[in-house]
């Protein structure tokens, strides 16, 4: 139920472009009411220009914006009296439209103006509402939409057929509300509603109430029916749900990931498993998309699997396969049933995926995409549900959706994208990230497009690292694991977190370390063995669950262990410690034999002297080193630094580089090697 959120102190602290920016944000507040990157918003102003003319603008959100975040830059704003001639003209092709639009730029430096922008501009009121409300596209796509529609608002409305957006359909509407000025909305087709009104505030609560009556009369028709069915296949206990997803989400994630990396996310709600169970979803979800907002993000149709959990987890993952193998055979003929001169195969791995018992699963370039095909499958279910209470759901026909899919203007958006960084849909977990190298590594890899985990024990820093990359890079991006890499259990359940967060694995950072010596009569057994534990069994346990999960993805992978100098140069009273990573890097060079008909690399790095920011050189280890070479701590960097041919301190960053270097795509026929970074240390010189 859409709730009037009008506040008059809040609207009164955002004036901006006559409260067009409050209004269109509290509209977005309800993703009922406004799909995320869906809907348009609008206002006529009078502004002065650059030479102090008072000029007709319209004010209109722009291509590619949201509306619930939505700020006064990001609308774009034109000129009115250079925009309604065109009202006149009896065709206009979507290039024609975009270039003259262009030229009615009240203002440099906006962004692009919407492809719906000349219907806010035909519509003869000061304030525009386009939404994509669930109840009122549930009436657009039942089986007699107009009648539906008619039966809600009677002779308030305009009713007109879909056509795909642009010049025509601007023109339509505008014609309507003008020729009949007594009209409180025009609903469209598969398409949503319009609304208008003097000012913000009447605008908004004229929306609202539309948007109401139609709920209102579509809970009315659902009372009391099952719209997807009886329900056929009951949710697996909770639990159960995570450890079975947590063993095929990286089947999912192989089998989509064959032209583009993917990120997935997992969704068990209790509205989705309802769906998902119920005994006519494998039928109706095929229909096709009920709107282009929904098809832009979630494709023409779903991947639904005809599996229950009677059947076995190893039945679950062929079906699987084997269902992405047939929809991606599926969406080629419709590519081929449709195209035109110059199209060109989009990826055709499905967007959502739909699991009776266990729920849904959605695919992305990354987790922002993920999560709005997430977002916008929930509309599509209610969406649905609503034309199913009403008597059958009517979707885009297959042509309908590809001139959207594949439509010029839809393509030229994604030409304006830049191109994929490094790790663009990689995910990658580090150990020790909390700090030092880990961290380093962690934002270098991140910022070349990585979904990053942070693996630690060190709670507090493990997710500030993580907090501020989302914060820098966008939510979702980082996520923090404790983890204690001695631990079985805890590497497992870190490699665990990472599938269910991201579907799985593409390159393991094996950095976790400590520092420490002592001449050999002095060193414990306790001492020797925590060396061993963390550098050696730490290393084993992740590189093992790792490799699990890049063999079952079948696309690859990347490992890098972060070795020393120590790996091939004697250490002298670090000899448990220089044992340690000796076995490390001759480790990994085991892996890389066992990982290369899987395409997965693994290479080592050798550091010498890493110590700013390095939290295994804090406290006494560092104070010790510089007691025994006798300079103060301060300068122990500078120190190590003169040992190397080169006369330079290593820092963290000088380590990230080479390692997102290993673990990139540009070492792609590189595995089993060790690459120094150490100023160039003689006695380390690799050999």
């Amino acid at each position: 139920m859409p709730k009037n959120l009008w506040n008059d102190a809040d609207a009164a602290k955002l004036p901006d472009l006559d409260g067009l920016v409050y209004r269109s944000n509290i509209l977005g507040q309800d993703r009922a009411v406004v799909n995320i990157y869906g809907g348009n918003t609008s206002a006529k102003l009078m502004l002065t220009d650059h030479v102090g003319r008072q000029v007709e603008v319209l004010a209109v959100k722009a291509s590619g914006s949201d509306v619930q975040t939505i700020k006064e830059k990001g609308f774009a704003l034109l000129r009115m009296d250079e925009i309604e001639p065109l009202f006149a003209r009896p065709a206009m092709t979507d290039e024609e439209m975009v270039a003259y639009l262009e030229r009615t730029t009240f203002e440099p430096g906006r962004p692009r103006q919407s492809i719906e922008t000349l219907l806010h501009a035909f519509v003869p009121h000061k304030h525009v509402d386009h939404t994509h409300p669930d109840a009122v596209i549930s009436l657009m796509c039942a089986p007699d939409a107009e009648a539906e529609a008619k039966k809600v608002y009677g002779d308030r409305m305009a009713y007109v057929p879909y056509i795909r957006p642009g010049f025509t359909l601007s023109q339509w509407i505008g014609g309507k509300v003008r020729e009949n000025p007594n009209i409180e909305c025009v609903v469209m087709g598969k398409h949503g509603l319009v609304t208008w009104g003097p000012d913000s505030k009447t605008t908004y609560e004229m929306s609202i109430r539309i948007i109401q009556e139609a709920e209102d009369y579509l809970n009315n028709k659902r009372k009391g029916k099952r719209v997807f069915g009886n329900l056929s296949v009951t949710a697996v206990d909770e639990a159960q749900r995570k450890d079975i997803m947590a063993e095929v989400l990286p089947v999912i994630r192989g089998a989509v990931s064959k032209n583009r990396h993917a990120i997935l996310q997992y969704d068990d709600s209790e509205t989705v498993l309802d769906m998902v169970g119920s005994s006519s979803t494998g039928d109706v979800s095929q229909q096709g998309a009920a709107c282009p907002d929904h098809l832009v993000h979630v494709k023409r149709q779903p991947l639904f699997i005809d599996w229950n959990p009677s059947q076995s987890i190893d039945e679950l993952k062929e079906k699987l396969k084997q269902g992405v193998a047939d929809y991606e055979s599926r969406y080629v003929q419709y590519f081929e049933d449709n195209k035109e001169s110059g199209d060109e195969l989009r990826d055709p791995a499905p967007r959502v995926i739909l699991i009776p018992g266990l729920g849904m699963v959605n695919t992305g370039k990354d987790i922002t995409n993920a999560d709005v095909s997430r977002q916008l499958y929930h509309r599509a279910i209610d969406v649905i549900g609503g034309s199913e209470a009403l008597g059958g759901f009517v979707s885009l026909t297959a042509k309908e959706a590809y001139d959207i899919e594949y439509w010029p203007l839809e393509l030229y958006k994604l030409k304006l994208a830049p191109p994929d960084r490094d790790f663009a849909g990689k995910v990658v977990l580090i150990t020790g990230a909390a700090s030092g190298i880990g961290r380093a590594a962690a934002f270098k890899m991140a910022q070349e497009g990585a979904h990053v985990v942070i693996a630690d024990i060190n709670d507090k820093d493990g997710q500030a690292v993580a907090d501020e990359i989302q914060k820098k890079l966008g939510k979702g991006r980082a996520i923090y694991v404790h983890t204690n890499v001695t631990s079985e259990s805890e590497v497992q359940n870190a490699l665990r977190q990472t599938v269910l967060a991201y579907g799985g694995i593409d390159v393991l950072v094996n950095n976790a370390g400590i520092a420490g010596g002592a001449p050999i009569e002095e060193t414990t057994l306790a001492m020797f063995q925590r060396n061993m534990d963390i550098l050696v069994t730490g290393y084993f346990l992740m590189a093992r669950e790792a490799f699990k999960i890049m063999k079952a993805q079948g696309i690859g992978g990347s490992m890098v262990f972060v070795g020393s100098k120590n790996s091939i140069a004697a250490g002298k009273g670090a000899a448990a410690y220089s044992a340690a990573k000796a076995a490390e890097v001759h480790m990994a060079r085991c892996l890389a034999e066992e990982g290369g008909s899987l395409g997965i690399r693994v290479n080592s790095v050798l550091p010498d002297a890493v110590i700013q920011g390095s939290s295994i050189w804090s406290g006494e280890w560092k104070e010790a080193r510089a007691k025994q070479y006798g300079v103060e701590v301060d300068d122990l960097g500078k120190f190590y630094s003169q040992r190397n041919v080169l006369k330079v301190e290593i820092l963290p960053e000088d380590l990230a580089e080479a390692i997102a270097f290993l673990a990139g795509p540009r070492s792609a026929k590189t595995t089993g090697t060790m690459l120094p970074v150490d100023g160039g240390v003689t006695a380390g010189y690799v050999r």
